[in-house]
C-alpha cells in the first residue's frame, strides 16, 4: 500500500487513496504508520474514500483514534486530489464526520475551506499547564477546542504532556487546547496541543476557534478577519456575521511511501 506525505503549515499527514473503501485500517495500524520514532512521524492519517459519489475524509489522529475532521488536513486532501488528477481544480465539496465542507482550490496558491459555524459553548473552562492556570473559551468547530489567552505562548511550557482542562465532563472525547498571544502588529501567535497527537506545528480548526475567541475577547462584532501564526506558518481566518469560518492557507504534497510493512 502506498501513502503520500503532505502538510499544511507543517501540520503533516499521510494520505491513502482508497475510493472503493477496501482498506478500513485499524487504530493500531494507523498509530504504527504515524509513530514519531518507528513510523513516518506524522500528526495524522487521511484515508480518502467515496460515499454516495462524494469524497469523504476518514481522518485519524497520530495515535490511531478517530476524529471529526482536520482543517489543515482537508486542504492537503484537496491538493492531493487535484495533483493526482482525481478532481479538477475549482470549487468542490469534501464530506467529513463533521459534515460537508466546501473548498475553493486553485491549481496553485492558497486553498480556502468553509468550515461552517464556529460556536462558543457557554460556561467557564480552565486550562492548567506549566504551573499556570487560565480561564478560557469553550469553542466548537465541529470538534472541541479550549482556547486561553496568555502573555507569551512560551508560558505554556514544553507541552510534553496534555494540559489539564476542567470541567472534565465538558470534553468526554478529549479536547484540543490553544494558547494564544496577541501580537503588537494586530496579528495572533498560537500554540496548540491536539488530542490524540500532542503539540503540533499548526491546527486548522484550532485557528478558527482562536479567531472566534479573539473576537469575543476584544469585544468586537462579526464579521472579523484574523491573521494567525502557529509555529508552522501563517493562516487567515474569516468569520462572517453568521459565525461561519473560512480558513485560508497553503497545502503541500511531497513524497510517496510504501507502508505495507505497517499493515
Amino acid at each position: 500500500m502506498i501513502a503520500t506525505y503532505g502538510h499544511g503549515t507543517e501540520n503533516d499527514f499521510l494520505l491513502i487513496f482508497d475510493p472503493e473503501n477496501q482498506h478500513d485500517l485499524t487504530s493500531s495500524q494507523v498509530a504504527a504508520m504515524c509513530n514519531r520514532s518507528t513510523g513516518l512521524d506524522t500528526d495524522g492519517l487521511i484515508r480518502i474514500i467515496k460515499r454516495d459519489g462524494k469524497w469523504f475524509m476518514d481522518y485519524r489522529n497520530n495515535d490511531g483514534s478517530v476524529a471529526e475532521m482536520c482543517g489543515n488536513g482537508i486542504r492537503v486532501m484537496a491538493k492531493y486530489l487535484i495533483e493526482k488528477g482525481h478532481q479538477p481544480a475549482g470549487i468542490f465539496a469534501i464530506n467529513t464526520r463533521a459534515g460537508m465542507k466546501y473548498l475553493a482550490a486553485p491549481e496553485e496558491g492558497d486553498i480556502s475551506v468553509n468550515l461552517g459555524a464556529v460556536q462558543e459553548i457557554y460556561g467557564e473552562i480552565e486550562v492548567a499547564a506549566n504551573g499556570h492556570r487560565w480561564s478560557g473559551y469553550n469553542i466548537n468547530v465541529g470538534n472541541p477546542h479550549a482556547v486561553v489567552f496568555v502573555d507569551d505562548v512560551k508560558d505554556a511550557g514544553d507541552l510534553l504532556e496534555a494540559p489539564v482542562v476542567t470541567p472534565e465532563d465538558e470534553y468526554p472525547d478529549g479536547v484540543n487546547v490553544e494558547f494564544v498571544q496577541f501580537l503588537g502588529n494586530g496579528e495572533i501567535a498560537m500554540r496548540v496541543f491536539e488530542r490524540g497527537v500532542g503539540e503540533t506545528r499548526s491546527c486548522g480548526t484550532g485557528t478558527c476557534a482562536v479567531a472566534l475567541a479573539a473576537t469575543l475577547k476584544k469585544g468586537q462584532r462579526l464579521p472579523a478577519r484574523w491573521i494567525i501564526n502557529p509555529p508552522g506558518g501563517r493562516l487567515v481566518v474569516d468569520i462572517d456575521p453568521h459565525s461561519n469560518a473560512t480558513l485560508i492557507g497553503p497545502a503541500v504534497i511531497l513524497e510517496d511511501h510504501d507502508v505495507s510493512k505497517y499493515l
